[in-house]
């Protein structure tokens, strides 16, 4: 009877939807497929109808503060439908009601009835007012956890279906590579294989929960030059493919994401949102994206008022729309192509396509069979418990543990009586960019966080000290007073970020348009950290920033030093869980440190040749080369992070030592918790090409795994790394297997790999391509006729190598050169000698009856 019913309301549904379908014009029949709809509708529109489905409705359009003005909206539209609309100054709470009234205008008081687009922002929480704040994508990234990107997309999900949110112009996808820009935060990284699998998931959390997601900013776009935002990026086609586009590719690949956003600055000396080679050949035509293109905002009126590229708003329309941008936003360039179409100075088809991939999208989300979301099944309420339950949560595993000497953290409630709280960010929430609020009444300080979990035990001392942006040390006394009240100093420095389209009397030192020349502590920061180490008390240095700075004293003498990336409204509990051990810190690096600003770049995926030749680093009292008085390697590496307990790696395999193009290898790994405490380890797999036609980094982070590991447990965890991972890009962009050998690193952070696995890729050519190792048949007689050598050893430059040891293979027998760099040794003539100096390169030469032999040795890296 059950099966009966159902079937009988099944029918039922699919007659009436029949019925319908009988009555209602092509487009707006549920049953046709979306390009047939958006066909049918497009073929009804009026030129004044299409161009306003690729603009959008903006806010001071017609709100006046949180109050929507029906009379301005019925003037900008005047019957007429747009694409999109938002209403950024609205409170989250506000917006469903004042959304669905704007729907309900264009819906029914238009002539076509076009739902739009109800957009809003989310980088890392809805930037309404009221909504989650979560911790900003540079703590996301350093998480290394990309099931955390999922969940977090998904309760935003939740939230932005409570509001009437459709469109989010999110997730940030960019792989930053220079740590002056501002926007530095908003990346999950410096690599681009940790970038790809965060973007992957956090698309995968908006889709699966009705969201559609926007990629931003396409284009290469986070390496700008000198730092400054909107700059242009000077790079390869290599590096285009295999660094800035590779989230984008990947995204495109693994899911259905229907919006892009470009970016605003120029690769090529062509602006990107105007780049039909970046928007089509590559986008569309080699990645397969198949929806729309959405200007970053301005981006369309800056051809014309920024890059110089356009004369005229028409020519700035052209010019966009023609490489392949079809929204634009906040500019109102499109609405010359109105003027033009009608004299035929532009091919109305070109806008044709634009409005019909803006068509197909609201049709496959649905937005014509529910316009007003009613439908929508996942919602959850503003700041639901499990919103911030996940917030908390991401903050404690993104916090990294830089230095911890003789294990000062955690520290113990029970043995302290008192703690200094210091420094500028001590009692301040910094959220990060796009975000609603700066107010700490809006979020958790570490101040208050660390109050909370000690009161009634320890006594609490405040300071401020100094500012974030000011040389003003007058303030510092009171802190240093402070700390000598106290067992121990915690000092919270680092930055400070704008709020979205809200400002505060705070300066910020991070954010959207808030560059740096310079990336050491800005204003007195670094003075008050060296006051206080010199009272004498340990002291916890506790960088919250968007960004790392250059630090290299206080690695040097601080015994305890933290990263927390801006970590949400939880960020004070999170802290401070850290700090006194009810959390055990998992984060790991997703940005290089740099020990200064000429350090930079700093990342770890370089190639061999960026880093120095000579490996003699220099001081003043003892001057080297590469650099006179430094070295060029980083602080701290990506993938850093320490943790209270510590883990043993013992030992790592891979399924086979040989494998073709589309073979997937598997790594098998052991890790051992060898340590008091429950900890997670973020397992991370690098791969080197040894050798290959082009240059290729020294290692790329292919695979990692985060497991969860209690005190004295084994667990093995297989990460899989696709042969497709280690193709090299050619110069037009193709990718391409060369076959040969192939380094799997295993380890805890780029520069601490524990095991080395060589595997074969491809057919091998197995000749020996040192011809100084190659033994044919007549040099194979075996002769023991006594020789004596001599010679000279020097590097590349022909300066002699002193001490540099001289080895006879077969005998054992061994010298070292002379200051001269020369040698003597008596050996065999069917013997090889191996010249072999710390630092260099080994070579092996067969004897083969030589007297004299004369030796140059490179540099090993």
């Amino acid at each position: 009877m059950k099966k009966l019913k159902c079937l009988l309301l099944a029918g039922a549904f699919w007659g009436m939807l029949a019925g319908y379908a009988q009555q209602a014009l092509p487009y707006q029949n549920p049953l046709l497929p979306a390009e047939a709809r958006a066909e049918d509708l497009l073929s009804r529109m009026t030129i004044e109808e299409k161009v306003a489905q690729i603009r959008h409705l903006h806010s001071w359009d017609v709100f006046d503060g949180q109050q929507l003005n029906k009379d301005k909206l019925e003037k900008k539209c005047s019957g007429i439908s747009y694409g999109f609309f938002e209403g950024f100054p609205l409170t989250a709470a506000n917006c469903q009601k004042t959304f669905r009234e704007i729907q309900t205008y264009l819906v029914e008081n238009t002539r076509l009835g076009i739902p739009a687009l109800p957009v809003a922002e989310s980088l890392h929480g809805v930037v309404h007012e009221g909504a989650t704040i979560y911790p900003q994508n540079i703590a996301l990234g350093s998480t290394f956890n990309p099931f955390l990107a999922y969940q977090k997309t998904k309760y935003i999900s939740g939230e932005l279906n409570t509001m009437g949110v459709k469109q989010v112009l999110a997730p940030c996808i960019d792989v930053v590579r220079e740590l002056r820009w501002g926007r530095v935060e908003e990346s999950f990284g410096e690599d681009p294989f940790l970038c790809s699998q965060m973007a992957v998931a956090e698309v995968k959390g908006y889709l699966d929960h009705g969201i559609s997601p926007m990629l931003k900013h396409y284009g290469p776009h986070g390496n700008p030059q000198g730092g400054l935002n909107l700059a242009s990026v000077e790079c390869g086609i290599r590096d285009l493919f295999d660094i800035y586009l590779k989230p984008f590719e990947a995204v495109c690949a693994q899911t259905g994401v229907l919006a892009v956003m470009s970016s605003y600055n120029s690769w090529n000396r062509t602006p990107n949102s105007a780049s039909h080679f970046m928007l089509t050949e590559i986008l569309r035509n080699k990645f397969g994206f198949r929806g729309y293109v959405y200007s970053d905002w301005g981006a369309i009126d800056m051809l014309k008022t920024f890059h110089h590229t356009a004369s005229s708003n028409f020519d700035a329309a052209r010019q966009a729309l023609e490489a392949g941008v079809d929204v634009e936003a906040s500019s109102s360039c499109y609405l010359s192509l109105i003027e033009q179409i009608r004299k035929g100075a532009f091919d109305v088809k070109i806008v044709d396509r634009a409005v019909k991939r803006v068509l197909i999208a609201k049709f496959e989300l649905g937005l014509f069979e529910d316009p007003y979301l009613d439908k929508t099944t996942y919602r959850l309420a503003l700041r639901a418990p499990e919103s911030v339950a996940l917030s908390r949560r991401i903050a404690e595993e993104s916090i990294v543990l830089l230095k911890n000497q003789n294990q000062l953290l955690p520290l113990n409630p029970l043995e302290l009586k008192s703690v200094a709280v210091i420094g500028p960010n001590a009692d301040y929430v910094q959220f990060g960019d796009y975000t609603w609020s700066k107010n700490k009444e809006d979020g958790v300080t570490p101040l208050q966080g660390i109050r909370q979990l000690l009161e009634g035990k320890v006594k609490v001392h405040y300071a401020k000290g100094c500012s974030l942006a000011s040389m003003d040390t007058t303030g510092i006394a009171e802190a240093v007073e402070a700390v000598k009240k106290s067992d121990v100093a915690l000092v919270f420095v680092g930055s400070s970020s704008t709020a979205f389209v809200r400002h505060s009397a705070e300066p910020s030192t991070s954010g959207e348009g808030i560059d740096l020349n310079d990336i050491s502590l800005t204003g007195a920061q670094e003075t008050l950290i060296k006051r206080v180490y010199a009272t004498g008390k340990p002291v916890v240095v506790v960088l919250v920033a968007g960004k790392p700075f250059a630090m290299p004293w206080v690695k040097e003498h601080i015994p305890a030093i933290v990263a927390q990336w801006y970590g949400g409204e939880q960020e004070g509990h999170a802290i401070a869980d850290v700090l006194f051990g009810r959390v055990n810190p998992s984060g790991k690096l997703s940005f290089s440190f740099p020990k200064s600003t000429g350090h930079l770049p700093a990342y770890y995926n370089h190639l061999p040749t960026d880093k120095g030749f000579y490996k003699e680093p220099g001081t003043y009292e003892k001057p080297g080369r590469d650099y006179v008085f430094s070295d060029p390697t980083a602080l701290w590496a990506f993938g850093h992070g320490l943790s209270y307990t510590s883990f043993a790696y013992s030992h790592a395999v891979t399924d086979k030592k040989q494998y073709q193009p589309f073979d997937t290898i598997n790594v098998t790994v052991a890790v051992k918790n060898t340590g008091p405490v429950k900890g997670k380890e973020v397992v991370q797999v690098y791969v080197r090409d040894v050798v290959s036609s082009v240059v290729t980094p020294v290692k790329q982070l292919k695979g990692f795994s985060k497991i969860d590991v209690c005190p004295g447990e084994t667990i093995e965890t297989v990460i899989k790394v696709p042969v497709t991972e280690l193709y090299l890009t050619d110069n037009f962009g193709q990718r391409m297997l060369e076959p040969g050998v192939f380094e799997i690193q295993v380890g805890t952070a780029s520069d601490h790999i524990y095991h080395t696995l060589p595997v074969t890729v491809g057919v091998m050519d197995m000749q020996f391509r040192d011809s100084e190792v190659q033994t044919s048949k007549k040099q194979a007689i075996i002769s023991s006729k006594q020789l004596m050598i001599e010679g000279c050893v020097r590097d590349v430059q022909a300066t002699p190598m002193a001490g540099c040891l001289v080895k006879c293979l077969k005998t054992g027998a061994a010298t070292k050169t002379d200051s001269k760099g020369l040698y003597k040794i008596k050996v065999a003539d069917n013997d090889t000698l191996l010249f072999s100096k710390k630092g260099y390169t080994e070579k092996k030469v067969a004897v083969r009856q030589q007297t004299s032999i004369n030796i140059q040795l490179t540099k090993g890296f």
